[in-house]
C-alpha cells in the first residue's frame, strides 16, 4: 500500500480470498465497506478496534451479502452497535434469513444471522470519509451487488466486479439466469469512469484500472463463448473456498459433500453432467494442476 495514495480519511484491510477486503472511512461518521468472511471475525474486530482507536463504528456497508463480504457483520454488530447497511434488493432474503435467496447454505458457506437498519440502492450518493460517493448497481457476479465511486478521488470500490486479473463467478448463469451481458455492461460502466484507484473485493488496491478491465473483457469473452468454462470456474472456486475455511477434506466424504451443495450440483447437473464421483476426481486433477491442493493420504489438502 506504500506505493498508492489513500485520503486521510480512508484506510484498507487488504485480507486474501477467504475475506473479502475492508475500507474503513473515518470521520465524524465511521463506516466500514464489507466485513469478511464469518471464521476471520476475531482478526476482523482487532483491525477495526485498533484503527478506530477508542471510536465508535457507525456504520457497515455491505456490496453485496456473499458469506465474505457480510460474514463479519454480527460480530461488528454485537460489538460496536453498528447499523447495518445492505443492497436494497436484498433486503427481504436477509429480514426473512431466507436459505433459498441467500447463497450461504448453497455454497456450504457459514455466515452468522445478522439484521439490517438501511439499504442502499444504486443512484444514491452517501458521504464516507467526507468525501461524496455514489453507489452503482455491479451485476453479473450478483444481481445485487455494488460498488462505490467517488468522483472527486477517482477511487472506485469495485467488490466483486473487477479485480486487477480477474472478477468473480457470474452465479446467475449457473442457474439458467443471464449474467454474463450484465457483467460485461458492468465492465463497460467502469471502462466510462475516470478513475486513479481501484479498490477490489480482494487483492491488492491497483491504479492501472485499463489493463485490469482489458484482461477483464478477454476473461468473459472466454468464459461466455462456453458457458461450461464458467461453471468449471465456479466448481474449482467454491472447493478452493471451502478447502481455504477447512483446511483438509476427506477424499471419501467429497463426492457427499459436492452433491450437498446446491449450487455445485446445480452446475454439474446443467453443464459438466459427472457422476459425484466423477466430479470428485475431476476437482481434485483440476486444483492439484494448479497447485492450489493436493492429496495426502487420502486427504485433500489446501496450499496457499
Amino acid at each position: 500500500m506504500s506505493a498508492i495514495r489513500l485520503p486521510h480519511s480512508m484506510q484498507v484491510f487488504e485480507r486474501g480470498w477467504l475475506s473479502s477486503n475492508n475500507i474503513l472511512f473515518l470521520g465524524d461518521d465511521t463506516v466500514l465497506v464489507d466485513s469478511g468472511y464469518a471464521t476471520h471475525a476475531t482478526q476482523t474486530l482487532a483491525l477495526v478496534e485498533q484503527a478506530l482507536q477508542g471510536r465508535a463504528l457507525n456504520r457497515v456497508i455491505n456490496t453485496h451479502v456473499h458469506s465474505d463480504h457480510c460474514g463479519g457483520n454480527a460480530a461488528l454488530q454485537e460489538a460496536y452497535g453498528s447499523r447495518i447497511v445492505i443492497p436494497a434488493a436484498d433486503a427481504e432474503a436477509v429480514r426473512e434469513w431466507d436459505d433459498d435467496a441467500l447463497s450461504f447454505v448453497p455454497t456450504g458457506q457459514q455466515c452468522p444471522r445478522f439484521m439490517f437498519d438501511d439499504t442502499l440502492a444504486a443512484g444514491q450518493t452517501l458521504t464516507l470519509g467526507d468525501m461524496e460517493w455514489q453507489a452503482l448497481g455491479a451485476p453479473g457476479h450478483d444481481p445485487h451487488s455494488l460498488m462505490l465511486y467517488c468522483a472527486r478521488e477517482g477511487i472506485l470500490i469495485s467488490a466483486d466486479a473487477l479485480w486487477e486479473n480477474s472478477f468473480g463467478v457470474i452465479f446467475p448463469e449457473l442457474e439458467g439466469e443471464s449474467g454474463f451481458a450484465e457483467a460485461r455492461a458492468t465492465l463497460e460502466q467502469i471502462a466510462s469512469l475516470d478513475i486513479r484507484l481501484v479498490i477490489p473485493g480482494h487483492g491488492a488496491p491497483f491504479t492501472d484500472a485499463g489493463k485490469a478491465l482489458k484482461t477483464a473483457f478477454s476473461r468473459l469473452d472466454y468464459l461466455s463463448a462456453e458457458p461450461v468454462r464458467n461453471a468449471q470456474n465456479a466448481v474449482k472456486v467454491l472447493v478452493k473456498f471451502l478447502l481455504l475455511e477447512r483446511r483438509a477434506i476427506p477424499m471419501a466424504e467429497l463426492p457427499a459433500l459436492l452433491a450437498s451443495l446446491r449450487v455445485v450440483a446445480q452446475a454439474n447437473r446443467r453443464f459438466l453432467h459427472l457422476s459425484d464421483t466423477e466430479l470428485a476426481q475431476w476437482i481434485v486433477v483440476q486444483l492439484e494442476k494448479s497447485g492450489v491442493a493436493q492429496v495426502v493420504d487420502g486427504i485433500l489438502l489446501n496450499r496457499d
